[in-house]
């Protein structure tokens, strides 16, 4: 990691602005602008993030849900450091093992009003095999609104544009009946990144099926993590 680099990152406004209010990670911010722009935590009493770590949509989350009957649950196979909320719970583990999921149901006491995904895959550097990886790992996460999300819940999930974004897009307004595609004005301007927002779970809604492209058929004897969550639907 070159000097440079860094210097330009501590330089940079959301990073400096969180590191003065507190916060974990500059990706609060962009959090707080979905809120701004869509209200996702309005009426939100149970919120689930996936991805959790470091804790920084945690953070956001906790402000907005009440801090005595309300709930902001962090899942990441890391561990979060505490952070001494009445509101904030975590688990390590995996959510993508049926008894993470019970447990979160347990948690809950029933479905969450609010799904949040920021998760990501260790970067490889080649751009197809990261953005397919990162799409992955997106459609895992819509999947599992079906079990875990409220009929009329909020969806907010990170995507890299690139050539599954689209398809994928399409996959989440199967889902709901209310899909947006949010650039918060917090993310870098070089940065592919995008938020889809949505509401509202759809009656008949059509559940994301697996992708397979050129060049990931060689590992098929070595799954994807999370590929159980669409083997209900192989021959």
């Amino acid at each position: 990691m070159s000097n440079r680099w860094l210097h330009e990152r501590k330089d940079e406004h959301y990073y400096n602005k969180a590191k003065e209010e507190g916060y974990r990670s500059r990706a609060s911010y962009k959090l707080k602008q979905i809120q701004n722009k869509f209200g996702i935590f309005d009426e939100a009493e149970k919120v689930l993030d996936l991805g959790a770590a470091p804790g920084g949509w945690l953070q956001v989350a906790s402000e907005y849900v009440d801090a005595y009957d309300g709930r902001v649950l962090g899942v990441d196979l890391r561990a979060i450091k505490p952070l001494y909320s009445e509101n904030v719970a975590t688990i390590v583990g995996d959510v993508r093992d049926l008894e993470v999921q019970e447990e979160i149901l347990n948690a809950f006491e029933g479905k969450a009003d609010v799904i949040l995904s920021d998760m990501a895959p260790d970067v490889i550097g080649e751009w197809d095999v990261d953005q397919f990886r990162q799409i992955h790992l997106a459609r895992i996460a819509l999947r599992l609104c079906d079990k875990l999300l409220k009929n009329d819940g909020w969806f907010v999930v990170k995507i890299f544009q690139g050539g599954e974004h689209n398809k994928y897009i399409r996959e989440v307004k199967d889902m709901f009946e209310f899909v947006k595609n949010f650039k918060p004005s917090a993310s870098r301007k070089q940065s592919a990144e995008r938020y889809i927002v949505a509401h509202k779970l759809r009656p008949d809604r059509k559940l994301p099926r697996e992708y397979r492209e050129k060049g990931f058929e060689e590992e098929e004897d070595e799954p994807i993590p999370g590929d159980q969550l669409f083997w209900d639907e192989k021959e």
